[in-house]
């Protein structure tokens, strides 16, 4: 059973758990758990993780064992990385702990990487943030290499490995999908140069930079998927979905503004800084998303409308906002399920 034949649809659980709403750590990890299987059930195509470190809201740091985690106690949906902060790891580790994924999922894994921009991760992993996209670069070299040959030796600046066979190997073959999640148009090409598949957050440009670098490499955009994240509450009206979201959805902003303005790589990142109050937030312009809380109709002419101008085929829904009671989840994922994606109406656009 799946929501939509011609789309795939998942969900985003970052696993944050704020003060203002927390939970004791087994619990909310055994609710954010259900809330996968309950996905599931409803005919969701994928669950995708996010990577942060060092968060005060325990945005999840270890999602490699988080995923195996779903995969041991689902049965169909997918699992996925959106993303693995690529960089900050050993990538023969990574490849070993993707391979173990994805045999307990029995092929249900998909790998998204991306470099990363926050410096005190950088910092706390004692990791030299300049290098991060020559890590990234050679990390997916080694993954592919690994999982794909036998007695594989790469010698790069960053990585030396010499005469290395996993073993157990992946099921998926040759790998399981590769995605890049990137921001910038020099890393978002790099996704197509390097023919992984590619994350993003809804915005047609940023799809053309990618769509227009496969094809330069010689690749035709067809055979690679694009993934877009979109922020999503659904309740029955407007007005209840964004008086039920708003105050979770500014608990959210605060941490990406607080990483931006640290990070200082964004035109005019100092505006993240300075927040409207909760209520403000469903007029306020220039924000960095641009979410859809609503009723099922409103939430439905905006994807269709989304995929009218951005090739889209997997939709990621940012449902799971940061302390968001699992009960307000649960009736979002199924009104979505039940209202909203029988309507969706992908366009195919190449």
């Amino acid at each position: 059973m799946s929501l939509c034949d011609q789309l795939n649809i998942g969900l985003l659980f970052p696993f944050r758990n704020p003060v203002e709403w927390r939970r004791p750590w087994p619990q909310f990890y055994g609710e954010q758990l259900a809330q996968i299987k309950g996905a599931e059930d409803l005919g969701y195509d994928q669950a995708w993780l996010t990577e942060h470190h060092f968060a005060e809201d325990g945005y999840s740091p270890a999602i490699l064992p988080i995923a195996s985690a779903i995969a041991a106690i689902t049965k169909r949906i997918r699992v996925g990385t959106y993303l693995v902060l690529l960089p900050l790891h050993n990538a023969v580790r990574v490849a070993e702990d993707v391979a173990t994924i994805d045999i307990i999922s029995n092929g249900r894994f998909d790998l998204g990487v991306g470099q990363g921009y926050g410096p005190n991760e950088f910092a706390g992993y004692g990791v030299d943030r300049k290098a991060r996209a020559g890590r990234m670069e050679e990390g997916i070299e080694v993954l592919r290499g690994a999982w794909t040959q036998k007695d594989f030796s790469y010698s790069g600046r960053h990585y030396r490995v010499q005469d290395i066979t996993l073993m157990p190997p992946v099921v998926q073959q040759p790998h399981p999908p590769l995605w890049i999640g990137a921001g910038t148009p020099k890393a978002i090409r790099r996704a197509g140069r390097m023919g992984c598949h590619f994350m993003g957050l809804g915005d047609p440009r940023s799809q053309q930079i990618y769509d227009e670098s496969l094809r330069q490499a010689g690749r035709n955009p067809a055979d690679y998927s694009a993934a877009q994240l979109h922020w999503t509450y659904i309740a029955q009206s407007t007005d209840q979905a964004w008086s039920e979201a708003q105050d979770h959805y500014h608990c959210m902003l605060r941490l990406y503004g607080r990483w931006i303005v640290e990070a200082n790589e964004m035109p005019g990142a100092a505006q993240f800084a300075n927040l409207p109050e909760p209520s403000k937030l469903r007029d306020a312009q220039g924000l960095m998303f641009t979410p859809l809380f609503g009723s099922p109709d409103e939430v439905t002419a905006r994807l269709n409308e989304s995929f009218k101008n951005v090739r889209t085929t997997h939709l990621v829904l940012g449902m799971h906002l940061p302390g968001l009671a699992p009960e307000r989840s649960r009736r979002s994922m199924e009104l979505f399920a039940r209202e909203v994606a029988p309507h969706l109406k992908p366009v195919i656009q190449i």
